[in-house]
C-alpha cells in the first residue's frame, strides 16, 4: 500500500519535533519587495462635498493609472486604498486609524477640505506620518505637524481674502458685512477677512453666523440689505453657496453694495455653476483656476482633455478646474519625492518635499515650513455675462475674468455689484 506524501506543513513539523534547524525563509520580504505601494485616503464621495470629492478622486485615479503605466514607483504598483468620508468630519479618525492600522498603507492623503482633516492632525503627527493636504485651510497652526504639506494655493487666510480687499480699496467702500458658517474653514477664512477689514479701515455694519448646510437666508439677506453695506463677504460651503445665491437674486442687496462674495466654496463645481446660470453675473469669488491665458501651466490642459471623458462616463463635474488638478498634483509630488530619495522613508521623503520646488500641471510648488505653499496663488474671479443651462460657457476665456491679483488679472472689476449683476 503506497503512503501518502506527507504535505510542507507536516515536513515541517517533523523537522521541528527532531530538533533541525527550519531554513531561513525569504518569501515573505521578497512578496513585500514586490507588492503594492498602498496609499491610503479618505474622500467625500457623498454628502454636501460629494459632487467636488467624485471630480477630486477622478485626479488621484488618474496620476495612479499614469505612474502605473511607466512601472510603478520604485519598481511597484501604486495601489490607493479609499472610503468615502460622507462629507461628516466624525468618521475621519476611524477611517485613518484603519488605513494605518489594518490597511497598513505606506503614505497618506489628507481627506478633501479643512473640517474633514482637522480631526485626523493629531494622530497623523503622532504616527509620524507625511500628510498630502487635500485643499485645507489652516488645520497646522495647533498641532505644527512637521510632515505635513497642503496642496491648495492659499497658505493662510490672509492670502485667501487678500484680493477681495485691495479691490475694495479702490472702489471707496467704506463698510463691510459678514456672512460665515459656524465651521473650521468658514470661520477661519472669515477671522481673516475681519481682521483685514479692520486693518484697511472697513467698519463692520453686519457679522452674521449660521448653522452648516442652512437651507433659507432670506431674513439674513433682507437684515444685510437693511445696514446697506458697501461690501459683502460671504464664507461658505456648496450648499449654503448655492442658497445665498438665489436668496440674493430674489430679495436683492441694494444699491449700496460695490462687491459681494469672498470665500464661497461650490461656485467653482461645473453641475452649481450651471444651476445658476445668470444668477451668477457680478459675484467676486476666489478660485484655484478660470481658463484664462495668465494661468495656463505646462500639462494642464492635456489633464483636463484627458479628465473630462473620465468625468462624463462618471456623471460628475465635466470640467474639473477646482479639485482634479490639484489632486493630480498631489501624486506628482509623492512621485518625486520618492523617486529622488529611492525611498519610503516619511523623514527622507518630507525632508525632500521641504526642500525643492516640484513641478505640477498647477504650477511649481514650493513649500514653507508650516507646510504650506511658500508662495499663495488665489484668483479672485468675476462672473461676466453668463448665461443659463450652458455648462459648456466656463470652458471660455471671458467668463471668469480674473480681477486681481495683478500678476493674474486679465480683466477690470465691474462694480456696483447690482449693475454688473444686470449685465
Amino acid at each position: 500500500m503506497t503512503k501518502p506524501t506527507p504535505t510542507t506543513s507536516q515536513k515541517r513539523r517533523a523537522l521541528v519535533a527532531a530538533g533541525a534547524a527550519l531554513p531561513v525563509v525569504f518569501a515573505t520580504k521578497a512578496a513585500a519587495q514586490g507588492a503594492p505601494i498602498k496609499i491610503g485616503f479618505s474622500i467625500a464621495q457623498t454628502g454636501p462635498l460629494g459632487a467636488g470629492g467624485k471630480a477630486g478622486l477622478i485626479g488621484l485615479q488618474m496620476w495612479r493609472d499614469d505612474i502605473n503605466a511607466k512601472g510603478g514607483l520604485l519598481g511597484r504598483k501604486v495601489e490607493m486604498i479609499v472610503y468615502d468620508d460622507q462629507s461628516n468630519p466624525s468618521t475621519t479618525p476611524g477611517i485613518y486609524t484603519k488605513l494605518l492600522d489594518v490597511d497598513k498603507v505606506d503614505l497618506l492623503i489628507a481627506p478633501y477640505g479643512t473640517n474633514l482633516t482637522a480631526p485626523i492632525m493629531p494622530l497623523v503627527k503622532q504616527r509620524q506620518m507625511v500628510l498630502m493636504g487635500n485643499y485645507s485651510f489652516e488645520v497646522n497652526d495647533r498641532p505644527q505637524h512637521d510632515m505635513w504639506f497642503n496642496n491648495a494655493p492659499f497658505p493662510d487666510s490672509v492670502s485667501m481674502s487678500s484680493g477681495f480687499f485691495e479691490l475694495a480699496r479702490k472702489t471707496n467702500a467704506k463698510t463691510i458685512a459678514f456672512m460665515a458658517a459656524d465651521a473650521e474653514f468658514a470661520q477661519n477664512l472669515a477671522t481673516g477677512a475681519r481682521n483685514l477689514a479692520t486693518h484697511s479701515g472697513f467698519k463692520v455694519v453686519y457679522d452674521q453666523k449660521y448653522p452648516p448646510n442652512t437651507a433659507d437666508f432670506s431674513s439674513m439677506i433682507r437684515a444685510l440689505k437693511a445696514t446697506k453695506p458697501d461690501l459683502v463677504f460671504i464664507a461658505s460651503y456648496p450648499g449654503e453657496s448655492v442658497a445665498i445665491v438665489r436668496a440674493v437674486n430674489e430679495i436683492g442687496v441694494g444699491e449700496s453694495v460695490k462687491m459681494l462674495g469672498g470665500g464661497m466654496v461650490g461656485l467653482q463645481f461645473a453641475p452649481i455653476m450651471e444651476s445658476l446660470g445668470s444668477q451668477l453675473n457680478g459675484i467676486v469669488n476666489y478660485n484655484p483656476y478660470a481658463p484664462e491665458k495668465t494661468v495656463d501651466f505646462p500639462g494642464l490642459k492635456d489633464f483636463l482633455a484627458r479628465y473630462t471623458p473620465k468625468a462624463k462616463a462618471e456623471k460628475v463635474d465635466p470640467l474639473g478646474f477646482y479639485l482634479p488638478p490639484f489632486n493630480y498634483a498631489i501624486g506628482q509630488m509623492l512621485e518625486q519625492a520618492i523617486t529622488a530619495t529611492k525611498s519610503l522613508d516619511q523623514k527622507a521623503i518630507a525632508k525632500y518635499l521641504h526642500s525643492n520646488e516640484l513641478k505640477t500641471v498647477v504650477g511649481p510648488i514650493r513649500y514653507n515650513r508650516a507646510g504650506e505653499w511658500a508662495e499663495g496663488r488665489v484668483l479672485l474671479t468675476q462672473f461676466t455675462g453668463i448665461k443659463d443651462k450652458d455648462v459648456e460657457q466656463f470652458r471660455q476665456p471671458g467668463k471668469q475674468v480674473i480681477v486681481a491679483p495683478e500678476k493674474f488679472k486679465t480683466g477690470n472689476l465691474r462694480f456696483p455689484y447690482e449693475k454688473a449683476r444686470k449685465g
